[in-house]
């Protein structure tokens, strides 16, 4: 039985990294008929809160990414003393009782030295009993991981290929804290042993980190798992993917009007492909997803191609979804909807025009609140010529049926009766009644906004017209 895990660390929002690497590790699980694991690695007590755990929740609930959990490490603190307890009676680990200063000053001289910062295993057994050391009265010590001297740690990871890195490139790592709370390294596998972890994919940041957990996995007896690690994100200008890209949390992408269905299928396909295919539901990213077409090389982000994603999305979307999603939108603008056009009708006409939803409901704002034209549009549009027509069209409007066809009619009507061209007459009138100068097709428009709201904006604007 497949079983792939997503471990966040909860000291911020849920990222794009992390939520591509979460979408890889469920779209495997749920391709295989697996499991997906949500695990909240939370042995950071200075940075760890819950208002970061409220986002990786929702976040995933966001995305529709379903999961087995969540589960704390901290909620698992005996477990890990109890394993460490084992490395310790089988010779695997020991008792290390170098303060901050003492490993301070080691690495100080070490890089005097032009040698690699790292531990020296001074407190390994034989050293310290070598060396004469005893332990401190009173003090509490760390437990270190005795990692092997000789050899090599040489896995297939199923995504970069075959990796081998040398024991002596590792020193004797701390897996248990003074205070009993694992370090990362030793957290991780014990989670993964015991929550029976098939296949354990992340980021390419954790490759260093891989070599030691195999070592700690052999010492244990345990079998290993597979290992993938997923290349990062870039920004457009090849540098790792910050704030300064744009949003970098996820659920940022919610707050400003994309879709989650947009952005897993963009995040999908960044860094993964199945042929030529750029637009997919979830349903078809489980049925093609593997490792094997993941890329080796970075991804880079681009913002312009989501927007463009989201885009077909919208314009697919239920016009009552997206009139329940612009909603608050525009109350934020301070339009009172229920005065108005259905909103459903509204995003329907509008749909077509936008990249996100903050876009749709700003489109819409003027279907439910007068807008003042600039004075520019003033400027280009309201000339004494045109006056005379759109009040004959204002007396029309007045007493036709209120409907698209009729509306049409009595544009044509008049434009036809003063031999103008359509957009003499349309552009002024569009920019009387809802400020704009790009809106849908104007008797559309016009219907929805309503006859009354029509008329006493027209009226209003009339009189901004010169003489």
């Amino acid at each position: 039985m497949i079983r792939t895990r997503f471990a966040p660390s909860p000291t911020g929002y849920l990222h794009i990294g992390g939520a591509r690497t979460a979408l890889y590790c469920w779209a495997f699980a749920k391709k295989h008929g697996g499991t997906f694991v949500l695990r909240v690695e939370d042995t950071d007590r200075e940075r760890s809160t819950e208002a970061s755990v409220r986002a990786i929740l929702d976040g995933m609930q966001w995305l529709g990414l379903d999961y087995e959990g969540p589960y704390f490490q901290m909620q698992r603190l005996d477990r890990y003393r109890a394993l460490a307890d084992q490395l310790l009676a089988s010779g695997h680990a020991y008792p290390c009782y170098a303060t901050r200063d003492e490993l301070d000053a080691m690495r100080e001289q070490q890089r005097a030295r032009n040698e690699k910062p790292r531990y020296d295993g001074r407190w390994r057994p034989e050293n310290a009993q070598r060396a004469g050391l005893k332990p401190p009265a009173g003090a509490q010590p760390v437990i270190r991981f005795r990692n092997p001297d000789a050899g090599e740690v040489t896995w297939h990871d199923v995504i970069k290929g075959p990796i081998t890195i040398a024991n002596s490139e590792l020193d004797d790592l701390v897996i248990l804290r003074a205070d009993g709370i694992p370090t990362y390294n030793f957290g991780v596998v014990v989670d993964d042993i015991d929550m029976q972890m098939t296949h354990v994919i992340r980021g390419d940041d954790h490759v260093n980190n891989t070599p030691r957990q195999i070592n700690i996995y052999h010492a244990l007896g345990q079998p290993l798992p597979l290992f993938g690690h997923v290349p990062m994100i870039l920004g457009q200008d090849g540098e790792r993917l910050s704030k300064r890209h744009g949003a970098v949390s996820v659920m940022q992408y919610l707050e400003e009007g994309y879709l989650p269905e947009a952005l897993v299928n963009y995040l999908a396909r960044l860094g993964w492909s199945h042929g030529d295919n750029e637009k997919f539901s979830c349903e078809k990213l489980v049925e093609w997803f593997d490792f094997e077409h993941v890329s080796r090389s970075p991804a880079r982000f681009d913002p312009d191609k989501l927007r463009w994603l989201n885009q077909q999305y919208i314009k697919e979307a239920d016009n009552e979804r997206l009139a329940a999603l612009a909603l608050p939108f525009l109350q934020r603008d301070g339009c009172t909807v229920e005065r108005g056009a259905p909103l459903a009708s509204v995003v329907g006409l509008l749909k077509e025009r936008v990249s996100t939803i903050e876009e749709l409901a700003d489109a819409a704002v003027y279907f439910y609140r007068e807008l003042e034209p600039s004075e520019a549009l003033r400027q280009q549009h309201y000339v004494a010529g045109i006056k005379p027509a759109l009040e004959e069209l204002q007396m029309r409007l007045a007493g036709v049926e209120w409907n698209r066809a009729h509306i049409n009619e009595a544009v044509k009507s008049v434009v036809a009766g003063h031999k103008l061209k359509m957009p003499k007459l349309a552009m002024p009138l569009r920019v009387m009644v809802t400020g704009e100068a790009q809106t849908p097709s104007i008797d559309a428009t016009l219907e929805l906004i309503g006859r009354e709201q029509v008329l006493a904006r027209m009226k209003k604007q009339l009189q901004s017209f010169p003489v």
